[in-house]
């Protein structure tokens, strides 16, 4: 990794200072220093994201295309030096960190594909006498500047998620990238300055958030698409007056074992959905409800597995558990497990960190009014529990505040639809872990866990506007009522 990264100013790198450091997530120790944008360059940003709505909205689909295919391009061949940004900046283990650069690259991928899919309808307007000899037809807009505010457990994807597709809907845009993880974004940045986009058309500016206030408040900017925290998300929505406002928050998911699973394929899928990347995803599995007729056979496949993991240094090709986030992440999880078990739950393995290094951790029992239940855990712990019938664990599923997947293991065809019906949830995700997703999916949630989708195509119906065209045919006879 570089010791510099500029931050992006209308598609050009500025390096004006090195105010925030980077640190590796594993060693605690500045792996990089970044330049941190002040509020003046946060109003250039948006000016300039302004000038160049324009030129975007004029910007030939073709073209648009060709540019995300250079950053597809691009990210495949520097694939290595974008998985060890991750895995030093986020503490993603290699592997993992691998699988996200696969996923930029599908990202921008689907998102070039789309560029020259966006296409509007023919409308049959005679609906009644009134209207013989009017048709219509309607097409779809770029909605303007957009601003991105980005999470830190996804630096490359989430990221992605909102850039791609503001690039193939013609819309410029500012992103500020989490300030723990800002690097990935800042190489996204370096490859599109590489590209024929508008003057303009992006800024990537890491910033705090006390001095990120216009990313929400500035009414130039037409849309607001936020990922992370539900407190923080709501509080900007709140604030961001006539924009359009998408919001990707939190979750606890849970995942239902059925009494017909494969209790074998289950408990794999199971430690993926739970422990993947140290628990620090949205739809991690927290809540893990499996039938009491093969509750104990489940657990005990379940904790073996679990104590297999290998924690330690996410440069390592075999390790599975790295760092969460921070410190004071561990030891707000430490603090969540103690409590789990101080109101009777019982730890069935795990429990024990040492700065952000948490083991993989399992409890039983605990009270669903606990924080490890009924909050977001977002780090490596689960919690099971027993439950009797189909329709008890969906009422349980749906005992939340949290709506984002759930997943549901059964071979039942009929509790598959039921499933489908019941859970208040954006995805339920059959014979596989609520933590599953692909790039093209409408992927979001409901409830505390926000609302409108991300996949580029819903992405890019969110950064569009509908514009209608109405035609009369003056040669046609109209009703005199008309």
């Amino acid at each position: 990794m570089k010791p510099e990264h500029p931050y992006y100013l209308a598609n050009e790198p500025r390096q004006p200072n090195t105010d925030l450091d980077v640190l590796d997530k594993y060693t605690g120790q500045v792996a990089t220093r970044v330049a941190l944008a002040d509020a003046e360059a946060i109003d250039q940003a948006i000016a300039a994201t302004e000038a160049a709505a324009e030129p975007m909205r004029r910007l030939p689909p073709y073209e648009r295309q060709a540019i995300l295919n250079h950053c597809v391009n691009q990210f495949e061949r520097r694939t290595d030096e974008l998985a060890m940004a991750l895995c030093i900046e986020a503490g993603k283990p290699i592997k993992d960190a691998r699988g996200e650069v696969a996923r930029l690259v599908d990202t921008f991928r689907l998102a070039a594909e789309e560029a020259v899919r966006i296409e509007g309808d023919v409308l049959n307007l005679e609906i009644s006498a009134r209207a013989r000899g009017y048709r219509g037809m309607d097409q779809r807009v770029p909605i303007g500047p957009c601003s991105f505010i980005s999470p830190f457990n996804f630096p490359l994807n989430l990221a992605a998620h909102k850039v791609a597709p503001a690039i193939a809907a013609g819309c410029p845009f500012v992103l500020k990238p989490a300030s723990r993880t800002p690097v990935g974004a800042l190489l996204i940045g370096e490859v599109l300055s590489e590209t024929d986009l508008p003057a303009g058309a992006f800024s990537i500016l890491p910033c705090r958030r006390e001095g990120a206030d216009s990313f929400t408040t500035d009414p130039r900017l037409k849309l607001l698409s936020f990922t992370g925290s539900p407190e923080v998300g709501w509080d900007l929505k709140s604030r961001a007056s006539k924009k359009k406002v998408v919001l990707e928050l939190g979750g606890n998911a849970a995942c239902i074992v059925d009494e017909d699973a494969d209790l074998e394929d289950a408990a794999d899928r199971m430690i993926v959905g739970a422990f993947y990347q140290s628990g620090q995803s949205c739809i991690g599995v927290q809540r893990i409800l499996v039938h009491q007729r093969i509750y104990e056979e489940f657990r005990e496949r379940l904790v073996e597995k679990t104590r297999a993991l290998k924690m330690g240094d996410p440069k390592q090709e075999d390790t599975f558990i790295g760092p969460v986030i921070s410190d004071q992440d561990g030891q707000r999880l430490k603090d969540w497990i103690d409590a789990a078990v101080a109101s009777g739950g019982r730890l069935l393995c795990g429990g024990q960190r040492e700065g952000a290094m948490v083991q993989a951790t399992l409890l039983e029992n605990v009270p669903e009014d606990q924080p490890i239940c009924a909050q977001e855990a977002f780090g490596p712990v689960a919690v099971l529990s027993a439950f009797r019938d189909f329709d008890q664990a969906l009422r349980q599923v749906n005992d939340s505040v949290f709506g984002l997947q759930a997943g549901v293991f059964t071979r039942d065809l009929h509790k598959m639809l039921r499933a489908w019906d019941e859970l208040v949830v954006g995805g339920v995700v059959i014979g596989d872990v609520p933590s599953w997703r692909v790039d093209n999916m409408p992927y979001g949630g409901v409830k505390d866990s926000g609302f409108g989708r991300e996949g580029i195509r819903y992405a890019i119906e969110d950064m569009t506007e509908r514009r209608l065209l109405v035609i009369r045919d003056g040669g046609a006879r109209l009703s005199p009522h008309s």
